[in-house]
């Protein structure tokens, strides 16, 4: 694969300018997290003359499917940036199990990068309209979001009524962060709708619009 459609190409020259520092805010410079089971060191890249990767370059994707997604999805539901996203990288690499954070997209996006410290958990894993069983959304939110089934006998039947909400437990379920391409990707929109519609908690939901293209056009590390 030609990785320079990816990450871009410098705009001088293929040597690496470091004349000024490149941190994060004035006070931090990198966070170490836990990716795969191994520390990784998120930092913005030191080359002063890196540009934005090829692959997030586009201003003009056709719509639909890549249109541009609100700032508010639904109410509730709380929009960060890169430096809460980056608080809550720490506090799951800290161990806090009531947290996940989540790329939403599906797995030909993924195989390309993500976000280290992040789980895939697709948009299409939770959503009816393109086919998902019962038994596999119920495993997803089981065993991802730690959501209970009250009575697992009314599965298939509350399934075919549009109706688990009548037995979904949401009140030991995990609190979400669900990212996915940018502002003009609706993979994660779709999903927390989806989950909304489940009856998930919007408190327990949070959104990062800004997704992979606000990551990468700030010099952040992504990981395959």
């Amino acid at each position: 694969m030609d990785f320079s459609i990816f990450f871009g190409k410098k705009s001088k020259s293929s040597s690496i300018k470091q004349d000024r520092p490149v941190a994060i805010t004035r006070e931090l410079t990198s966070v170490i997290i836990t990716h795969e089971g191994k520390p990784f060191e998120i930092s913005r890249t030191k080359d002063n003359d890196a540009i934005i990767p090829a692959m997030y370059a586009k201003t003009s994707r056709p719509c639909p499917p890549f249109c541009i997604q609100p700032m508010v999805i639904e109410p509730g539901i709380e929009n960060i940036g890169e430096l809460e996203l980056i608080k809550y990288l720490v506090q799951k690499s800290n161990g806090d199990d009531s947290l996940e954070i989540i790329d939403s997209r599906t797995a030909d996006w993924v195989l390309v990068c993500t976000i280290p410290g992040t789980i895939n958990v697709p948009w299409i894993s939770l959503s009816r309209e393109v086919g998902v069983t019962a038994n596999k959304l119920v495993s997803v939110l089981e065993q991802k979001f730690n959501v209970k089934i009250k009575d697992e006998t009314r599965i298939d039947e509350c399934f075919d009524d549009d109706k688990l909400i009548e037995i979904l437990d949401f009140s030991n379920a995990k609190t979400l962060v669900l990212f996915c391409n940018g502002v003009w990707c609706e993979q994660s929109t779709i999903q927390i709708r989806s989950l909304l519609h489940l009856g998930y908690p919007a408190e327990k939901i949070i959104y990062y619009r800004d997704g992979l293209q606000g990551w990468v056009g700030l010099g952040f590390p992504t990981v395959p």
